[in-house]
């Protein structure tokens, strides 16, 4: 049997759904293979999305026209946001999802996109012309899917192997199936592959916990969701069928709860210690640093005596609950008997023992910054496959690889994003560029422009991009532009409407900040620390009259309208910066440059460059052992 299609996507989990439904959108025919689909961007460990810099990233994909942010919107038990003691480029959403109905939401929309269909089974080769060019994938019942592009979000199935201490099972996931050839097929091709660790912790019986013995922590009170589009689903023209609207979800948010481990619980786990496939030989790949296991928070902070737990909500209607900071891979006894060591898990009963997963990963620096293989045409590489860590990470990759995958099906340009541009063009520039020795996982620290990249404008980043490459609709884009020109509105009456001292000082003596002596702008009180745009709307009618205008977005547009006059400095130094560094971007390197007879280089600088074949010098200067004086060379044999 044969099947045929402009791209196949392979896997779908939260790259691979991302993937497909942005092919498709591009007007791709496009086929989704899943192995289980009832188990669709399934959240295999917390059902958390967002997070400290990976709440940006959700934005950006929503602003692109991606479908996390909606996803989560729709599903979301518990909503903070990070951060908001700091500045506004550390602020980063954050929800806990219902882990069931996000599966549901994801089925749903995938279900009414036009151009894409889904096929339920496994991919077990990979089929590659003589001219090193895709032709398709072959699947365990014999199925040929041709494609003029492929896209493997694999995850962690790609020879799969759960440890649970002294106990090996094959599986992708825990109760699902390895796949076990696929790797193979793609190496062959000279592609490296390597082998790399996660885990996740235990789910327990809400029932059995005692919550009079743990702190209760509410989501936010005020109103925050990752989707710009706030109630107005921006594919609804296109996708036949009454949309979900974007809001929370119709039942009451669910709090969660903190506790913490003790030294009678450390003891439990110590004593297990020659048990953990950490620690005895079985596991040798490489664990996420930022995410460590329990037993690895023991060896490696001994003197502390206790570490902080959160336990969370997996669904509304269920008593599934999700133990973050425990994670494990301790034999289950030891788990269990450790956790009866906490005064609120005394009574304890679990669904499951957390367990680490073992799987295969690709090197990245063999991509191009579209996500396409730089030995196999028409290949792309999304997700865990890359050797990063986390949903958002995996979701920000498929949308992108998706997008290339349908652009060069038409032979159209490539879509790519620069590390000014969004947190999404610093994680593919880091994999391209850099590389991988650990699990990626994306934090603000890892992006130079942080202030340009805040969560709060995404859409003003990416929307007109995603536009020009018809990813986000017409609706999406005009309901960004309205937005832009009330921002702008409120920006202009700040800057030039000026308040008299008779006016205002009595009101600023009574906030603690010194009194005018003469009239000055809106925007200058507003960039003082003391004050705010909301302290200040009340005060200077002019600028009253103008945000009883704005639209029902009144709180997301007040607070960038402050952000950009509060950092307006800062703003434009980081802008100059990345001016700066444009123009090394611009200073572009054939793919056939020979490194190695360039005798003035480094022989490590030669021997990475020759590895990761950078397009660009802006690319090479951020290769590690690539000196300054190495970029200086290349600067003049480049004639710059």
């Amino acid at each position: 049997m044969k099947l045929k299609y402009d791209v196949v996507v392979v896997g779908a989990g939260h790259a691979g759904c991302e993937a497909a439904m942005a092919a498709a959108q591009m007007g791709a025919n496009t086929c989704l293979v899943t192995i289980d689909m009832n188990k669709i961007a399934q959240m295999s460990c917390n059902p958390a999305v967002g997070g400290i810099a990976k709440g940006q990233i959700v934005r950006e994909v929503d602003a692109l026209g991606g479908h996390m942010g909606f996803v989560a919107d729709n599903t979301t038990l518990h909503f903070r946001m990070l951060n908001l003691s700091k500045g506004p480029a550390m602020w980063s959403p954050r929800a806990q999802c219902d882990r069931f109905r996000y599966i549901e939401e994801w089925r749903r929309r995938l279900d009414r996109q036009d151009n894409l269909d889904i096929w339920q089974d496994m991919v077990e080769e990979l089929l590659v012309d003589d001219t090193q060019h895709v032709t398709g994938v072959l699947t365990q019942w014999g199925v040929t899917i041709e494609a003029h592009s492929v896209v493997i979000t694999a995850g962690t199935f790609l020879n799969g192997l759960m440890h649970i201490g002294e106990r090996q099972v094959q599986g992708g996931r825990i109760a699902e199936p390895t796949v076990h050839h696929l790797t193979e097929s793609i190496t062959r091709h000279g592609i490296r592959q390597g082998r790399m660790k996660t885990g996740t912790p235990v789910r327990i019986d809400k029932r059995s916990v005692d919550f009079s013995l743990m702190e209760r922590q509410d989501p936010d009170d005020a109103t925050f969701a990752f989707s710009y589009m706030h109630g107005h689903d921006a594919l609804a023209q296109s996708q036949k069928a009454q949309p979900v609207a974007p809001t929370a979800a119709s039942h009451a948010p669910l709090p969660c709860w903190i506790t913490y481990t003790n030294e009678e619980v450390h003891d439990v786990l110590n004593e297990a210690l020659p048990q953990s496939p950490l620690y005895n030989g079985q596991i040798n790949s490489i664990g996420p640093r930022y995410c460590p296991s329990i037993e690895t928070k023991l060896v490696t902070f001994p003197e502390r005596d206790r570490h902080l737990l959160f336990l969370e909500p997996e669904g509304a209607d269920s008593n599934e609950m999700y133990l973050n900071g425990f994670s494990s891979s301790m034999p289950a006894r030891a788990q269990v008997e450790a956790l009866k060591k906490i005064p609120a898990f005394r009574n304890i009963k679990i669904y499951r023992p957390g367990y680490a997963i073992e799987y295969d990963y690709f090197d990245p620096t063999q991509l191009l910054h579209t996500l396409e293989s730089k030995l196999v045409g028409g290949l792309f590489l999304a997700g865990q496959v890359n050797g990063t860590t986390g949903y958002e990470e995996a979701a920000a990759q498929g949308l992108v690889a998706g997008v290339n995958a349908a652009l060069r099906c038409t032979g159209n340009s490539t879509f790519t994003l620069a590390r000014d541009e969004a947190y999404i063009g610093v994680l593919i520039d880091d994999l391209v560029t850099k590389g991988v020795d650990e699990p990626y996982r994306m934090f603000t620290s890892r992006a130079e422009y942080r202030i340009l990249l805040r969560q709060d404008n995404a859409d003003t980043r990416l929307t007109q991009r995603a536009y020009d490459i018809g990813l986000a609709t017409t609706q999406r884009y005009d309901h960004w532009r309205e937005k832009q020109q009330q921002v702008d509105n409120l920006i202009n009456i700040c800057r030039q409407t000026k308040v008299k001292p008779s006016e205002i000082n009595e009101a600023l003596q009574s906030l603690n900040t010194t009194p005018l002596h003469q009239s000055v702008p809106i925007a200058e009180l507003i960039a003082r620390p003391q004050l705010t745009l909301d302290m200040l709307i009340p005060l200077a009618q002019p600028l009253n009259e103008a945000v009883q205008q704005v639209n029902d977005r009144r709180n997301e547009i007040l607070q960038q309208v402050e952000t950009l006059i509060k950092y307006d400095g800062y703003i434009r130094r980081e802008q100059q910066v990345a001016e700066k560094m444009q123009r090394l971007e611009n200073i572009r390197i054939s793919s056939t440059f020979d490194y190695h007879t360039v005798e003035q280089l480094t022989i490590e600088a030669r021997q990475k460059l020759d590895r990761i074949r950078p397009t660009s010098l802006a690319q090479a200067a951020r290769i590690p052992g690539v000196s300054p004086n190495d970029i200086n060379v290349l600067l003049v044999l480049l004639g710059r």
